[in-house]
């Protein structure tokens, strides 16, 4: 059990950030792995130029990766957003028009995650009215997401690090993916569980799996303090996925963590080179 008997994917927006983004699938591959995933990679646009996608899934297939996993567009990230779909006017629309984009390049990779971040709260604008709009939005998503036999993630971040962000608990971020699904009958809305934001939030993490195993569609992690590699702080990661796989869960799990100051290809000493393809 524990790490050599997971299926990892590699977040290839923070992990080999030092490598242009079309350098990375490759660079997944030579490390051992078979799978990646990435947040939005176009930061200013959510309806990049045709050349600019193709380019990319040529890159990922050239690689013999597996894209398993996306990010709607979600604004600067990195950086001060947290997502668009609940700020009002031009991300709004940003997002909108991102959905058919995103969910097309997504199918043509057989990436069946599409992951919609919810967004900060917006002075001087109603919280109701943020939360209504977001509702929409993410009803939008099921349904793009559902087109191409897609699932809908929805995550709870941190509070520490995401004070402007209300999706902050595991039991938050429950709340949106059951309205999502009573909105839509589709059923496809599932939660990210990113252990280590649970973490910063100060969440039991052994009771948050306990709870919500049965709805959730993917899990990130990296180890707290830091957001390092396993091993770097004090988060009994091994321990917390065998509880996970005890509770059902077969999917994949994100290495979403910062490599600090080495490349990226140094920070998996933490896992075997035959534990890093996903089987």
């Amino acid at each position: 059990m524990g790490f050599s008997d997971q299926r990892f994917t590699v977040n290839s927006s923070i992990l080999f950030s030092e490598l242009p983004l079309l350098e990375r699938p490759a660079a997944v591959a030579a490390a051992g792995f078979s799978a990646l995933e990435l947040w939005w990679p176009w930061v200013d646009t959510a309806t990049p130029e045709q050349s600019e996608l193709d380019a990319l899934k040529k890159a990922i297939e050239d690689a013999g990766v597996q894209l398993t996993g996306l990010n709607f567009y979600a604004g600067q990230l990195p950086g001060p957003d947290r997502g668009a779909l609940s700020v009002p006017g031009e991300e709004s629309d940003k997002f909108r028009a991102n959905l058919k984009v995103a969910a097309d390049f997504a199918k043509a990779l057989g990436c069946t995650a599409l992951n919609a971040l919810y967004g900060n709260r917006v002075d001087g604008v109603d919280p109701a009215e943020q939360d209504k709009l977001a509702l929409e939005n993410l009803v939008l998503a099921a349904k793009e997401a559902d087109r191409i036999g897609a699932i809908l993630l929805i995550e709870a971040l941190n509070a520490p690090e995401s004070p402007k962000c209300p999706i902050v608990s595991a039991p938050k971020a429950i709340e949106i993916v059951d309205a999502v699904n009573e909105a839509t009958g589709l059923g496809n809305a599932k939660f990210l569980m990113d252990l280590y934001h649970l973490a910063m939030n100060d969440e039991d993490l052994t009771a948050v799996i306990d709870a919500y195993a049965d709805k959730t569609g993917h899990v990130q992690i990296a180890d707290k303090p830091g957001r390092g590699a396993p091993g770097t702080g004090d988060l009994p990661l091994e321990a917390l996925l065998d509880q996970l796989k005890k509770a059902g869960y077969e999917g994949y799990v994100g290495l979403e963590y910062k490599a600090g100051d080495k490349p990226t290809a140094e920070s998996f000493g933490w896992l075997p080179a035959e534990a890093r393809a996903a089987r």
